[in-house]
């Protein structure tokens, strides 16, 4: 009996261990979502769903997802509600945690850029409603984070040594000529989707490099 028991327990153990990872949108939906990068703070996927297609359920925790193509999906969660969104490229959106289900109902393939925040960390940091040479147009504010799409113009440099006290993610919005060199690390080409990663009290420079308006999204982290 001692062993029945064990086998039972066993093997409820790995269903659960099986259901929690069918419930990660990489494992479940592997042609949808890839991995753009991960670290303590954050996880960052890219999505694409062609027309007419359907995802697994799954899960995210608390996430902003910026629309990189324009298009139209229906979400219905675990318990069977459904909310059809029409959205625009350059367009961002803030999602609570939760598991649902995604159908592509437009025409088009849709791209998106998720920024997946983890774990649950009280916020400790005020977002700037203004920076130099940048303008911005929020997307979304909430305790956690703020998402604001931002046009760098010819001009915007962040000297060497700036820090934020807040994280941040930035997501191009179209092709851009920036340099970004986070404590050494340094990108200077970017292509619609590209992102980077800037922690709170990390030093950087950022500078336009390209002579034109550049536009990008930026996930504060509070």
């Amino acid at each position: 009996m001692r062993r029945l028991v064990f086998i039972v327990a066993v093997a409820f153990g790995m269903g659960v261990a099986a259901n929690a990872a069918a419930q990660d949108p990489i494992t479940s939906n592997p042609k949808v979502y890839h991995l753009v990068f991960e670290n303590a703070t954050v996880r960052v996927l890219h999505v694409s769903v062609a027309p007419g297609a359907k995802t697994i359920i799954h899960e995210h925790p608390d996430n902003a997802v910026v629309v990189l193509k324009a298009g139209k999906i229906k979400f219905t969660g675990e318990d069977g509600k459904s909310q059809e969104v029409e959205m625009k490229a350059g367009d961002a959106m803030w999602s609570p945690a939760g598991k649902h289900w995604g159908e592509n109902t437009g025409t088009g393939p849709i791209e998106a850029v998720i920024v997946e925040i983890k774990g649950n960390k009280a916020p400790t940091a005020t977002i700037p409603t203004s920076r130099p040479d940048v303008t911005l147009a929020p997307a979304f504010d909430n305790p956690r984070a703020a998402g604001v799409r931002a046009t760098l113009q010819p001009s915007f440099h962040e000297a060497p040594g700036t820090t934020h006290e807040y994280d941040q993610v930035v997501v191009a919005l179209a092709p851009a000529d920036i340099s970004l060199n986070v404590e050494g690390k340094t990108k200077t080409s970017w292509t619609t989707g590209d992102a980077m990663f800037i922690g709170r009290g990390q030093k950087h420079e950022s500078k336009n490099t390209g002579g034109k308006p550049a536009d990008v999204f930026i996930v504060a982290i509070k």
